[in-house]
């Protein structure tokens, strides 16, 4: 089995990040942050770091964990007219009432780096120019690293959010994979996840993902990041049951995670590169 790590492929990105950050006035990303869970604000932590290694300016609005909805809102729409801003971002969980797919309707697609905006979603599922969400960008970047050719190959993504399910389907789709995508009320979900020749966890399930739901050499990526009780993080799929099985396999951390990240100060600097 071979261990697919985003490691190298991440610090590839960046360096891209950064030598096309370098062509224009210096890009800028503004994190929308109204949460208090600590593994979110440990993610936008790590964003600004990465952003900084790759000479993007990276601004942080921190509204607290009591925001109101209009004022989430408010501040995505200024953000989005705002010139010295190319890129923005809305963190989840969000508080309570507050309907994310709602609010990203305000971020200018052009500044959309992270796909939430319904129109962004609309366009991708149409095959038009827009940003992908980065995670589900990062599942792509990673299989084509890895040169896993996806042409007529099954290919099953166990999770249908906006952010990653639902756009990574239709970029499988693009790469003409033939397309399962599962769920909570799947039924028999081993039968179908064991006919994948690349099988996609994003469920956000710790474990979900045993050898019996894993075909003989199929590609098995692992989107979750499940946070575990010493501090960690562990993903959908049980590492070392899979292992046994699987012809390739992500692990967490080190896998989709560090990718993500470099895919989204790319689409940054792409955006401030947009005439």
């Amino acid at each position: 089995m071979k261990t697919l790590t985003g490691k190298d492929l991440a610090a590839a990105i960046r360096a891209q990040t950064q030598a096309e950050a370098a062509t224009v006035r210096q890009p800028r990303l503004a994190v929308v942050v109204a949460t208090g869970d600590e593994a979110s604000l440990w993610y936008v932590r790590s964003i600004a770091k990465a952003a900084a290694g790759v000479d993007i300016a990276c601004d942080v609005v921190d509204l607290g964990p009591d925001a109101a909805p209009e004022r989430i809102g408010e501040t995505l729409a200024r953000l989005s007219g705002d010139p010295n801003v190319h890129g923005v971002m809305l963190q989840t969980p969000l508080p309570a009432g507050a309907s994310a797919q709602e609010l990203a309707a305000a971020i200018d697609p052009r500044k959309d780096v992270d796909g939430a905006n319904p129109l962004s979603l609309g366009r991708l599922a149409a095959g038009l120019p827009a940003f992908p969400p980065a995670t589900a960008a990062a599942v792509m970047a990673l299989l084509d690293h890895y040169e896993v050719d996806l042409r007529g190959r099954r290919a099953v993504v166990v999770g249908r959010s906006t952010v990653v399910g639902k756009p990574l389907a239709h970029l499988l789709l693009d790469r003409h994979a033939t397309v399962t995508v599962c769920h909570s009320r799947t039924r028999d979900l081993a039968s179908v996840t064991s006919s994948a020749e690349v099988l996609v966890a994003a469920a956000g399930r710790a474990g979900l993902i045993g050898a019996g739901h894993v075909a003989p050499g199929a590609v098995v990526i692992d989107v979750g990041t499940n946070p575990t009780a010493d501090g960690g993080l562990t993903g959908d799929v049980d590492f070392d049951a899979v292992a046994d099985v699987a012809g390739g396999l992500t692990p967490v951390p080190g896998g989709v995670g560090p990718v993500t990240t470099a895919l989204l100060l790319r689409h940054t600097a792409r955006a401030a590169n947009l005439p």
